[in-house]
C-alpha cells in the first residue's frame, strides 16, 4: 500500500508539472473562429443534396472534403442565412481536400498550424454541421497521429457525424489543424481530420481552379483494404482482435519504413494479442527507440510489463507516460492496479 501511495504521489507531480500537455481550450479564441466555419449545400445535376461544413482559410476561398462536393454541379456556402455561390473549384480527390472560390464572402480566414506539431493526450475542438442543422461543437484531444503523405492524419476523440465533414478541428489556440473527414464505426476515439497543412503544401494557383463539376475517383481512406494507408488497415484488424493478421502487417510495415514507430508499436500490440509477451515487449521497445515519446507505446508497455509481473519495469513505464499524457496515465495506473 505505501508503495502505491509513493506511485500515486509520483504521478500526481508529474501530472501537475506537466499540465500544459493538456491546455485549455480558449474559449474566446474558438469564438472567434466559429464564424469561418460555414455549412456547405452541393446541388447534384439530379437535384439532389449533399451536406457538409467548410472553413474560410483565405480571401473568397473556404476549404471543404471532395466527398462532400464530388457529385455536384452546384455548390453554395452559408452563414447565417445568407448563401453565396462557389464559382470555382480545385479539388485533390486522393487527399479528399477541395478548394472553393467563393467571390464576395464575408468573414475572416483562420490560421493554419501543422499537425506534426501536436502531442498526444492535447485538447481540441472540432466545429461542424453534424446533422446539416446549427453548428455542433466538440471537445476531445488527440489520441494518435499517423504519418501519411508528408504529414500526420489527426485521431482525435471529438466526436462528429453527417454533415461535419469539412469542418474544422482546432487547438486550444484556435488555429486550424484538420479537416473533420471520416470515422471508423465501432471505436470511441475513431475520428479522423486530414491535416490541415497539407493545404499550405498544395496551395493551387489559379490555373488549378475548373468550373464546379461532378469528379471521378476515390480518396485515400475510401479505397480497398489492401491499397488503404497502413494505419487503417492495421485499425480494422486491431478492432476485430486479428492479431495475426495485424502482426503480418506490421511486419511487412517495419519492413518498408524503419523509422516509423507506429509500424512497431503495432507489432507490440499484436504480439501481446497473441501473449507473445517478450516478443511484445522487444517491440514496444524498439518503437520507443524510434520515438522515446510515443505515448501509445509506453501505455501498453506498462501494461505487458504488468502481466508478466514485472512491477518496477511497470512502474517506471508508467511514470514516463505521466511526464507525456498525465491524464492517461492516471486511468492506466487505476486500471492496473484494479487487475
Amino acid at each position: 500500500m505505501r508503495l502505491k501511495r509513493r506511485f500515486a504521489s509520483t504521478l500526481l507531480g508529474s501530472a501537475a508539472a506537466l499540465a500544459a500537455v493538456a491546455q485549455p481550450i480558449d474559449r474566446a479564441a474558438l469564438i472567434e473562429v466559429a464564424p469561418s466555419v460555414l455549412k456547405i449545400e452541393a446541388l447534384t445535376p439530379e437535384g439532389r443534396f449533399q451536406l457538409g461544413s467548410g472553413v474560410i482559410v483565405g480571401a473568397g476561398q473556404v476549404v471543404t472534403n471532395c466527398h462532400v462536393t464530388r457529385h455536384a454541379a452546384r455548390v453554395h456556402v452559408v452563414k447565417g442565412g445568407v448563401r453565396w455561390t462557389a464559382t470555382l473549384q480545385s479539388a485533390d480527390l486522393q487527399h479528399d481536400l477541395c478548394l472553393l472560390r467563393v467571390p464576395q464572402l464575408e468573414g475572416e480566414p483562420v490560421r493554419i498550424a501543422r499537425a506534426s506539431a501536436l502531442r498526444v493526450g492535447q485538447s481540441l475542438m472540432a466545429m461542424g454541421y453534424t446533422g446539416g442543422v446549427g453548428m455542433q461543437l466538440s471537445e476531445g484531444e488527440v489520441v494518435a497521429l499517423h504519418r501519411y503523405d508528408g504529414s500526420e492524419i489527426v485521431q482525435s476523440s471529438n466526436w462528429f457525424n453527417s454533415g461535419a465533414s469539412g469542418g474544422g478541428l482546432f487547438d486550444a489556440s484556435g488555429a486550424l489543424v484538420g479537416i473533420l473527414t471520416f470515422r471508423l464505426r465501432g471505436g470511441a476515439a475513431h475520428y479522423f481530420a486530414a491535416p490541415a497543412d497539407w493545404l499550405l503544401a498544395r496551395l493551387p494557383i489559379e490555373r488549378d481552379f475548373v468550373s464546379v463539376a461532378p469528379l471521378q475517383g476515390k480518396t485515400f481512406w475510401e479505397e480497398s483494404a489492401d491499397a488503404q494507408p497502413f494505419f487503417l488497415q492495421a485499425a480494422t484488424l486491431e478492432q476485430n482482435e486479428q492479431w495475426q493478421a495485424l502482426a503480418q502487417l506490421a511486419e511487412r510495415w517495419s519492413r518498408e519504413a524503419q523509422d516509423d514507430p507506429e509500424a512497431a508499436y503495432l507489432l507490440g500490440l499484436a504480439y501481446d494479442g497473441l501473449k507473445r509477451h517478450n516478443a511484445s515487449i522487444a517491440a514496444l521497445q524498439r518503437c520507443l527507440e524510434i520515438d522515446s515519446n510515443y505515448v501509445r507505446a509506453w501505455a501498453r508497455l506498462a501494461t505487458v510489463y504488468k502481466r508478466q509481473g514485472q512491477q518496477q519495469d511497470m512502474r517506471r513505464a508508467l511514470t514516463r507516460l505521466a511526464s507525456l499524457d498525465p491524464k492517461q496515465a492516471n486511468e492506466l495506473s487505476i486500471e492496473l492496479e484494479r487487475q
